[in-house]
Protein backbone atom coordinates (compact mmCIF):
# COMPACT_ATOMS: atom_id res chain seq x y z
CA UNK A 1 0.00 0.00 0.00
CA UNK A 2 1.11 3.52 -0.65
CA UNK A 3 1.38 5.37 2.79
CA UNK A 4 2.54 8.57 1.24
CA UNK A 5 1.99 9.95 -2.34
CA UNK A 6 3.67 13.44 -3.72
CA UNK A 7 2.51 14.48 -6.88
CA UNK A 8 4.62 17.55 -8.72
CA UNK A 9 5.02 19.26 -5.24
CA UNK A 10 6.74 22.75 -5.30
CA UNK A 11 6.49 24.79 -2.19
CA UNK A 12 8.39 28.69 -2.60
CA UNK A 13 9.24 30.91 0.10
CA UNK A 14 9.60 34.55 -1.44
CA UNK A 15 9.30 33.49 -4.79
CA UNK A 16 12.72 30.84 -4.20
CA UNK A 17 11.80 27.24 -4.64
CA UNK A 18 12.19 25.11 -1.72
CA UNK A 19 10.56 22.10 -2.97
CA UNK A 20 9.97 21.81 -7.04
CA UNK A 21 8.27 19.25 -8.96
CA UNK A 22 8.47 16.56 -6.83
CA UNK A 23 6.69 13.56 -7.46
CA UNK A 24 7.60 10.25 -5.08
CA UNK A 25 5.45 7.13 -3.91
CA UNK A 26 6.31 5.85 -0.22
CA UNK A 27 5.36 2.41 0.67
CA UNK A 28 3.75 1.17 4.05
CA UNK A 29 6.19 0.11 6.15
CA UNK A 30 9.51 1.72 4.74
CA UNK A 31 12.16 3.69 5.83
CA UNK A 32 12.67 6.66 3.57
CA UNK A 33 16.04 8.55 4.14
CA UNK A 34 15.69 12.27 1.92
CA UNK A 35 19.50 13.06 1.89
CA UNK A 36 20.89 16.23 0.52
CA UNK A 37 22.89 19.59 1.75
CA UNK A 38 21.50 22.31 3.75
CA UNK A 39 18.34 24.65 1.61
CA UNK A 40 17.51 21.56 -0.63
CA UNK A 41 13.93 21.27 0.72
CA UNK A 42 14.24 18.57 3.00
CA UNK A 43 12.73 20.10 5.76
CA UNK A 44 10.08 21.28 3.77
CA UNK A 45 9.23 18.17 2.65
CA UNK A 46 8.71 16.97 6.39
CA UNK A 47 6.66 20.26 7.04
CA UNK A 48 4.73 19.42 3.93
CA UNK A 49 3.60 15.77 5.16
CA UNK A 50 3.34 17.31 8.70
CA UNK A 51 0.45 19.78 7.32
CA UNK A 52 2.33 22.64 8.91
CA UNK A 53 2.48 24.51 5.59
CA UNK A 54 0.55 23.73 2.20
CA UNK A 55 2.11 23.12 -1.22
CA UNK A 56 1.79 25.88 -3.83
CA UNK A 57 1.32 23.46 -6.33
CA UNK A 58 0.63 19.89 -6.66
CA UNK A 59 -1.13 16.97 -4.17
CA UNK A 60 0.10 15.04 -1.34
CA UNK A 61 -1.80 11.91 -0.06
CA UNK A 62 -1.50 9.58 2.83
CA UNK A 63 -2.95 6.57 2.41
CA UNK A 64 -4.78 7.82 -0.72
CA UNK A 65 -6.49 10.74 0.95
CA UNK A 66 -5.72 14.00 -0.36
CA UNK A 67 -4.56 16.35 2.67
CA UNK A 68 -3.33 18.74 0.79
CA UNK A 69 -3.37 20.16 -2.75
CA UNK A 70 -2.88 23.39 -4.39
CA UNK A 71 -2.17 26.24 -1.85
CA UNK A 72 -4.88 24.05 0.65
CA UNK A 73 -4.61 22.05 3.53
CA UNK A 74 -7.80 19.53 3.29
CA UNK A 75 -7.21 17.50 6.77
CA UNK A 76 -5.09 19.64 9.52
CA UNK A 77 -2.33 18.03 11.26
CA UNK A 78 -3.81 16.00 13.85
CA UNK A 79 -6.12 14.32 11.45
CA UNK A 80 -3.33 12.73 9.74
CA UNK A 81 -1.82 9.89 11.74
CA UNK A 82 1.73 11.68 11.52
CA UNK A 83 3.96 12.41 14.26
CA UNK A 84 7.27 14.54 13.84
CA UNK A 85 10.76 14.65 15.89
CA UNK A 86 11.70 18.03 15.07
CA UNK A 87 15.39 18.63 14.91
CA UNK A 88 15.44 20.93 18.08
CA UNK A 89 13.23 18.36 19.94
CA UNK A 90 10.86 21.21 20.73
CA UNK A 91 10.25 19.44 24.61
CA UNK A 92 8.45 21.63 26.71
CA UNK A 93 10.81 22.58 29.53
CA UNK A 94 8.62 22.89 32.13
CA UNK A 95 6.79 19.62 31.88
CA UNK A 96 8.51 16.10 33.08
CA UNK A 97 8.75 13.41 30.56
CA UNK A 98 5.45 12.03 31.62
CA UNK A 99 3.97 15.38 30.61
CA UNK A 100 5.64 15.94 27.75
CA UNK A 101 4.13 12.56 26.33
CA UNK A 102 0.83 13.53 27.87
CA UNK A 103 0.66 16.88 26.13
CA UNK A 104 -0.69 15.28 22.84
CA UNK A 105 -2.93 12.67 24.51
CA UNK A 106 -4.76 15.37 25.85
CA UNK A 107 -4.67 17.56 23.58
CA UNK A 108 -6.54 15.22 21.02
CA UNK A 109 -9.30 13.84 24.04
CA UNK A 110 -7.55 10.61 24.99
CA UNK A 111 -9.33 9.48 28.23
CA UNK A 112 -7.13 9.01 31.43
CA UNK A 113 -6.78 5.55 31.78
CA UNK A 114 -5.63 5.01 27.89
CA UNK A 115 -3.15 7.74 28.09
CA UNK A 116 -1.37 6.08 31.16
CA UNK A 117 -1.37 3.07 29.54
CA UNK A 118 0.22 4.32 26.36
CA UNK A 119 2.93 6.46 28.22
CA UNK A 120 3.62 3.52 30.37
CA UNK A 121 4.08 1.41 27.47
CA UNK A 122 6.47 3.88 25.20
CA UNK A 123 8.61 4.55 28.89
CA UNK A 124 9.30 1.22 28.89
CA UNK A 125 9.76 0.91 24.83
CA UNK A 126 12.57 3.43 25.50
CA UNK A 127 13.79 2.48 28.31
CA UNK A 128 13.03 5.53 30.25
CA UNK A 129 10.91 4.69 32.88
CA UNK A 130 13.18 5.66 35.95
CA UNK A 131 13.44 8.79 34.17
CA UNK A 132 9.49 9.73 33.95
CA UNK A 133 9.31 12.22 36.33
CA UNK A 134 12.70 14.41 35.28
CA UNK A 135 12.55 17.41 33.41
CA UNK A 136 14.70 18.01 29.88
CA UNK A 137 16.66 19.93 31.56
CA UNK A 138 18.03 16.73 33.90
CA UNK A 139 18.32 14.59 31.19
CA UNK A 140 21.35 13.67 28.51
CA UNK A 141 21.49 14.62 25.07
CA UNK A 142 20.74 11.14 24.20
CA UNK A 143 17.81 10.70 26.84
CA UNK A 144 16.20 14.02 25.74
CA UNK A 145 16.03 12.40 21.49
CA UNK A 146 14.47 9.33 23.30
CA UNK A 147 11.69 11.88 24.96
CA UNK A 148 10.79 13.73 21.84
CA UNK A 149 10.69 10.45 19.80
CA UNK A 150 8.54 9.21 22.59
CA UNK A 151 6.55 11.46 22.45
CA UNK A 152 5.70 11.38 18.68
CA UNK A 153 4.97 7.23 18.90
CA UNK A 154 2.64 7.48 22.09
CA UNK A 155 0.44 9.05 19.55
CA UNK A 156 0.75 6.07 17.50
CA UNK A 157 1.49 7.62 14.26
CA UNK A 158 1.11 5.60 10.47
CA UNK A 159 3.74 7.80 9.79
CA UNK A 160 7.03 9.12 11.40
CA UNK A 161 8.89 12.18 10.52
CA UNK A 162 12.35 12.67 11.81
CA UNK A 163 14.29 16.17 11.15
CA UNK A 164 17.61 15.75 11.49
CA UNK A 165 17.20 14.35 14.64
CA UNK A 166 20.75 12.85 15.71
CA UNK A 167 23.09 15.86 14.21
CA UNK A 168 23.69 17.64 18.00
CA UNK A 169 25.28 14.26 18.81
CA UNK A 170 28.52 12.89 18.84
CA UNK A 171 29.19 9.88 16.73
CA UNK A 172 29.25 6.94 19.53
CA UNK A 173 25.51 8.36 20.66
CA UNK A 174 24.22 8.82 17.06
CA UNK A 175 25.12 5.54 16.16
CA UNK A 176 24.18 3.65 19.20
CA UNK A 177 20.23 6.01 18.82
CA UNK A 178 20.74 5.02 14.96
CA UNK A 179 19.92 1.48 16.28
CA UNK A 180 17.10 2.27 18.91
CA UNK A 181 15.52 3.72 15.46
CA UNK A 182 15.51 0.70 13.78
CA UNK A 183 14.53 -0.91 16.57
CA UNK A 184 11.62 0.87 17.51
CA UNK A 185 10.69 1.23 13.38
CA UNK A 186 10.40 -2.80 13.41
CA UNK A 187 8.57 -3.30 16.81
CA UNK A 188 5.54 -0.75 15.74
CA UNK A 189 6.03 -0.90 11.98
CA UNK A 190 5.49 2.27 11.06
CA UNK A 191 6.31 4.53 7.94
CA UNK A 192 9.42 6.51 8.40
CA UNK A 193 10.60 9.48 6.52
CA UNK A 194 13.64 10.64 7.79
CA UNK A 195 15.74 13.60 7.10
CA UNK A 196 19.75 13.88 6.97
CA UNK A 197 22.71 15.52 5.26
CA UNK A 198 25.38 12.85 6.71
CA UNK A 199 25.71 10.00 3.76
CA UNK A 200 26.50 7.18 6.45
CA UNK A 201 23.22 8.06 8.86
CA UNK A 202 21.40 8.04 5.51
CA UNK A 203 22.88 4.29 4.96
CA UNK A 204 22.55 3.12 8.29
CA UNK A 205 19.00 4.14 8.73
CA UNK A 206 17.00 3.81 5.41
CA UNK A 207 15.73 0.88 2.65
CA UNK A 208 15.67 3.96 0.56
CA UNK A 209 17.78 6.99 -0.26
CA UNK A 210 16.25 10.46 -1.98
CA UNK A 211 19.03 12.42 -2.84
CA UNK A 212 18.28 16.15 -3.31
CA UNK A 213 19.88 18.95 -5.42
CA UNK A 214 20.44 22.68 -4.00
CA UNK A 215 17.46 23.45 -6.07
CA UNK A 216 14.62 21.73 -4.27
CA UNK A 217 14.53 18.63 -7.48
CA UNK A 218 15.43 14.94 -7.09
CA UNK A 219 18.88 13.97 -7.97
CA UNK A 220 18.64 9.91 -7.59
CA UNK A 221 16.35 8.32 -6.04
CA UNK A 222 17.56 4.09 -4.97
CA UNK A 223 18.11 1.45 -2.48
CA UNK A 224 20.94 1.75 -0.33
CA UNK A 225 22.91 -0.24 -1.97
CA UNK A 226 22.50 1.48 -5.11
CA UNK A 227 23.24 4.76 -3.81
CA UNK A 228 26.08 3.83 -2.13
CA UNK A 229 27.73 2.78 -5.29
CA UNK A 230 26.70 5.85 -7.05
CA UNK A 231 29.05 7.59 -4.20
CA UNK A 232 31.64 4.78 -4.90
CA UNK A 233 31.62 5.49 -8.65
CA UNK A 234 31.36 9.38 -8.65
CA UNK A 235 34.50 8.87 -6.18
CA UNK A 236 36.63 6.51 -8.01
CA UNK A 237 35.96 8.95 -11.52
CA UNK A 238 36.66 12.06 -9.11
CA UNK A 239 40.22 10.44 -8.37
CA UNK A 240 41.04 9.51 -11.90
CA UNK A 241 40.29 13.02 -13.16
CA UNK A 242 42.70 14.34 -10.19
CA UNK A 243 45.40 11.76 -11.36
CA UNK A 244 45.34 12.53 -15.06
CA UNK A 245 45.88 16.12 -14.45
CA UNK A 246 48.55 15.50 -11.95
CA UNK A 247 50.26 13.40 -14.71
CA UNK A 248 49.67 16.28 -17.52
CA UNK A 249 51.41 18.27 -15.16
CA UNK A 250 54.10 16.61 -13.87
Amino acid sequence: MKMVTFREVSKYYSGRAAVRDFSLEVEEGERLVILGPSGCGKSTLLRLVAGFIPPDSGSIAIQGDIVAADGQIMKSPEKRGVGMVFQDLALWPHLTVKGNLAFGLKARGIPKKEREQRIGEIVRLVQLEEYIRAKPAELSGGQQQRVALARALVLQPRVLLMDEPLSSLDLELSVRLRGEVLRLQRRLGFTLLYVTHDREEAFDIGTRVVMMKGDGRIERIGSVEQVRAYFQARATASHLIRQNLNDRSA
